[in-house]
């Protein structure tokens, strides 16, 4: 869009440009520039125009952009242009991710690069790498305390190891994930360095007080996120002799994006790791970015402002670059981080879908769908390109952020059904088999959140420990269940390192100081390569789950009705221990999929007559994808086995 005013302060920035910049081939820079110049000119002045020094700034922010264009691979440019051409490219079924430690997964980035075969024989061609970049040792609060934005942790690698791990992918067809920390840095960070030296520039850099005036301000409206192990959002630095704003740990600066020089930094970040080859860059705890006094700091209006900034901006030098929102917050807040815009993200175009995976949890320990049917009908929609990040367990706990009003709509009390929640899936409750560990645990309210690896929380530490066969038998049944839902919901599934070889929990962080207080370690195992041979012997459960996800994965890459166009309708039925939807095809009404989930250890029946344009049954044109059987209906009655699922299609 051409305005006057934006594009005026365009042509003058570029008269003051520098040698080095527009003495480049920046054909495909300027193009982008100027198209997107004015929703770029809008957002910063929106967010810094107040400042004296905004046009100096405004300079800096294009010179950045220029910079890092000037600095992409040929290569890289090229697949910005593919990309370009197919902007629905990440949509497609095709996609399914895998997060992973570099050195629990393998020993380093290179090791890596030696079990990419194993990921493409599970069907896995998205690997996010969870946060490599440099941390200090015993404060790195699992690597998301950042030291320096532009270096590798020794401990995992090198850039360059790096650079051959990308390149080598992309050779397999398959995107690398890695994270961007935007909330915060370590307190070992140059930046805190100098700024506790006393140095005014970098004091601004964060959020610092000399009294407790401002920040027992903040406190009356801010939440703590680790009450227990990280108490208030300030801390007290003796060096400096100010108050610090430190939201998630005592180690952890946040970063003050009322400053544009923080912006401006920050975007230089995500640019330089664009260019190391991330296909999909994680922004991490972006609902905390802007701090705001009488708030609680979470969710502000202007954290989208600065969201949408940074994808303008990257649209100009890498518009092949995805962003994940990393934000784990209601559900009514969620889809905000995907953008405002009726088609396009312009914020992230993927979001993880925290309401989901919490949902299922509890359909598993209630053994019925009653309130993963109403959560999903109340998550709001998504923008047509953007999508779900859908997944079962993750590197971090699993909070039960459900809505209160989603829980009694489904016929419970949401505290007590919450608590009932928490004792099932930590093993309290008698009649559970679940061996999670209680985390962040406030005794005095009784809220949690749970850790615990995939087939632990399932019930298989217990059968094991246990030897009782039929309970392995369930929890087997309960991880593919479980796996079936995020293949077909509507998104890109994300597995979990480890839990496609029913990995339990891993007690030797208990072994460890710097790790011991934190129990989401339980769940960071180092992976057991013995272990993963076993994949390969029948009668195994690594047989089991791996081949058991590997067919499901097999399938949904060839059924294109499972690419995410918001082509899912919710289905409602009688039986309250089913979970029904179907997926269609939106150019062709009649390409369509049903799929039916039984939650319940025992066989549930559900009526075909109720459904409208499934009536082809009588003739046995229905079949199952899973089983590529006909499923068994008897006088128009579906049965369904015990923790079992159909993916029916029409012959």
């Amino acid at each position: 869009m051409y305005e006057q005013i934006s594009h005026s302060l365009l042509n003058e920035i570029l008269n003051q440009i520098k040698p080095d910049i527009y003495t480049q081939d920046l054909r495909h820079f300027y193009t982008r520039l100027g198209a997107n110049f004015y929703a770029i000119h809008g957002l910063f002045a929106k967010l810094y125009g107040n400042r004296d020094d905004f046009e100096q700034q405004a300079l800096r922010l294009v010179e950045t952009m220029a910079h890092k264009y000037i600095e992409r691979s040929e290569e890289l440019r090229q697949l910005d242009i593919d990309r370009e051409r197919d902007h629905n490219w990440f949509v497609h079924q095709k996609w399914v991710g895998m997060a992973l430690y570099a050195n629990g997964f393998a020993k380093d980035l290179n090791d890596i690069q030696d079990h990419l075969g194993y990921l493409q024989e599970l069907g896995v061609n998205l690997v996010h790498i969870m946060p490599i970049m440099k941390c200090p040792e015993g404060q790195s609060d699992g690597g998301y305390a950042v030291s320096d934005f532009r270096q590798i942790d020794e401990r995992t690698g090198t850039l360059e190891d790096l650079q051959r791990l990308s390149e080598g992918m992309r050779e397999r067809d398959m995107l690398l994930a890695l994270d961007v920390v935007l909330n915060h840095t370590s307190h070992d960070h140059e930046w805190a360095e100098k700024a506790a030296q006393g140095d005014a520039k970098y004091q601004d850099y964060y959020y610092t007080f000399k009294t407790r005036d401002i920040p027992d301000m903040f406190e009356q409206s801010m939440l703590e996120v680790f009450p227990e192990t990280a108490p208030g959002n300030f801390t007290w630095d003796d060096k400096m002799q100010r108050w610090v704003m430190t939201v998630f740990n005592n180690y952890q600066w946040d970063l003050n994006y009322k400053n544009p020089a923080v912006f401006i930094e920050m975007l230089d970040v995500i640019l330089y790791w664009a260019n190391k080859g991330a296909d999909i860059l994680r922004l991490d705890a972006v609902a905390f970015l802007w701090k705001k006094l009488g708030s609680t700091c979470q969710n502000e209006h202007e954290s989208h402002l600065l969201l949408q900034l940074f994808k303008d901006c990257c649209q100009v030098t890498a518009p092949g670059v995805l962003f994940i929102a990393e934000a784990i917050v209601a559900p009514s807040e969620v889809t905000k981080y995907f953008g405002e815009d009726a088609i396009i993200a312009k914020e992230c175009e993927i979001a993880y879908n925290a309401t989901f995976m919490a949902l299922l949890w509890d359909a598993v320990a209630t053994k019925n769908t009653k309130l993963l049917t109403q959560g999903i009908k109340s998550l709001p929609n998504k923008l047509e390109r953007a999508t779900w990040l859908n997944y079962i367990r993750c590197h971090d706990d699993i909070g039960l952020g459900f809505d209160d009003k989603d829980i009694i709509q489904a016929g419970y009390d949401p505290q007590s059904h919450r608590r009932f929640l928490i004792d099932y899936l930590t093993g309290r409750y008698a009649d559970s088999n679940a061996r999670g560990l209680p985390f962040a645990e406030n005794v005095k309210t009784g809220d949690a959140r749970i850790s615990g690896s995939l087939a632990s929380l399932a019930g298989l530490q217990y059968a094991i420990e246990s030897e009782d066969f039929s309970a392995q038998e369930k929890a087997v049944k309960t991880i593919i269940l479980l796996n079936s839902m995020i293949l077909a919901f509507g998104g890109i599934p994300l597995l979990y390192y480890g839990d496609e070889i029913g990995t339990l929990n891993d007690d030797s962080y208990l072994n460890d100081p710097d790790k011991m207080d934190d129990n989401r370690w339980v769940h960071r195992p180092n992976i057991n390569w013995q272990k993963a041979q076993k994949r390969h012997t029948p009668g195994t459960i690594e047989y089991d789950i791996f081949n058991g996800i590997k067919k499901l994965i097999t399938i949904r890459k060839e059924i294109n009705v499972f690419a995410d166009f918001n082509n899912r309708e919710m289905i409602d039925v009688d039986n309250e221990n089913l979970f029904v939807f179907s997926r269609f095809n939106p150019r062709q009404c009649n390409d369509r999929v049903l799929v039916v989930a039984n939650f319940n250890d025992q066989p549930q029946t559900l009526d075909l007559q109720g459904l409208t344009g499934w009536g082809n049954y009588e003739n046995g044109d229905v079949f199952d994808l899973h089983t590529r059987q006909e499923p068994e209906i008897f006088n128009h009655t579906l049965v369904i086995p015990a923790l079992g699922f159909y993916w029916l299609r029409e012959m």
